[in-house]
Formats: C-alpha cells, structure tokens, sequence
C-alpha cells in the first residue's frame, strides 16, 4: 500500500472516535487518535486470527459429517461444497491478516502520521463546508442518517479535492478502496456515485 492510503485509512479509523461537534484539536489530541486507530488495527488481526480458525474448524466439522452423517450422495456433496466455502473465506480472511502487521508497522512512520493528521484536522476545521457540499449532493439521503464510516469516507475525499488539492479522480478512487474495506457490501458503489456528483457541483461553481 502506498503511504498516503494507509494515512487515509488511519484518518478514517480516527475520525470515528471525533465528537459530533467540530473543535480545534491538539497536536496531543491528533497524535492519541492516530495511535489509537493503529491499537485498532492490531485488534483486528487477533480478531481476524480468531475468526479464521473458528471457520477452518466448521469446515472440518462439515467434511467429517459428508463420511460419516451424510444419507446419500447430494448430500454429502453439499457439506463439501460448505466446507470448501468456509476453507475459501478463512484463507482470504488469513490474507488480510498477514498484510496487517505491516501495515501497522509502516503506520508509524512520520509521513504517514503527518498526512493522516493533516486530513484529521482539514475534516475537522472544514466539517460545515463539506457536510454542506456532501448534503446537495445526496439524491433522497440525508447526511445525518448515513453509516457513520460512510459518513467520513465522503468527508476525507471532498476534504483532500475541496482543501488539498488532490487531483479529482485520484480522491474517488481512494474513497472507493477505503469502502471496498471498510462499508457494506454496496458501499463502494454508494460511495463512486455520490462523490461523482459531488465534483460535478464542486465544477460548476
């Protein structure tokens, strides 16, 4: 991962813990943030850890029930099939684990915590203005009632098109990769269009 998307994945895991009201923060403040969205992180991988063996041992529970439980073929083919899909899902979960300690280690580098507060404090200072550019760009959504991490996705890609001068479509797609990640399944697709009429109003001003 290059070093300003893993900044903007820290921002995104700190602008959760903001309050709803926008206040000026100290560089404590930021720096407790930043360092509590990588303990955050390291959470993840004993979770990912976790969550990946009790899928390895349901699989291997359906593979014993298909010799031993199952009353005919179909059957038995069905708990195999299961099996492989829960064995798929635990590896691909293992995967993203493997790529986490890393990611946190290259967390601590400066460049990376420096721009990640730097998009911190630009949400922040600017949250009226871009929580107003966002609202008019929204087709039968409030902003208020959007998922939280949603929310501050939309918010970090105005924030670094709006105040950052980061080229336009370079902010889409990072906000697009940060859904893939963190948003629910359609997220990503809800993401890429709201902010594709975001720029289009951002242009016609």
């Amino acid at each position: 991962m290059q070093p300003r998307q893993i900044a903007r994945e820290l921002a995104l895991l700190s602008l959760s813990q903001l309050p709803a009201n926008p206040e000026k923060l100290s560089e404590q403040q930021l720096a407790d943030l930043v360092l509590a969205a990588v303990r955050t992180l390291s959470t993840e991988v004993q979770d990912a850890l976790e969550a990946s063996a009790a899928e390895l041992k349901r699989a291997a529970d359906r593979l014993l029930k298909s010799e031993t439980r199952a009353s005919d073929l179909q059957s038995a083919t069905a708990m195999v099939k299961d099996a492989i899909e829960l064995s798929q899902t635990a590896v691909n979960r293992l995967g993203g684990a493997i790529e986490l300690p890393e990611f946190i280690h290259i967390s601590n580098q400066r460049e990376i915590r420096d721009y990640a507060m730097q998009i911190i404090t630009t949400v922040n200072a600017n949250r009226t203005e871009i929580d107003d550019i966002l609202s008019k760009s929204l087709v039968d959504w409030q902003l208020n009632r959007l998922a939280r991490v949603d929310r501050d996705i939309l918010r970090i890609a105005v924030c670094e098109i709006q105040f950052m001068e980061l080229a336009h479509q370079m902010a889409i797609n990072q906000a697009v990769e940060l859904a893939k990640r963190y948003s629910g399944e359609e997220g990503h697709r809800f993401i890429n269009g709201v902010l594709r009429r975001t720029l289009e109003q951002i242009n016609a001003i």
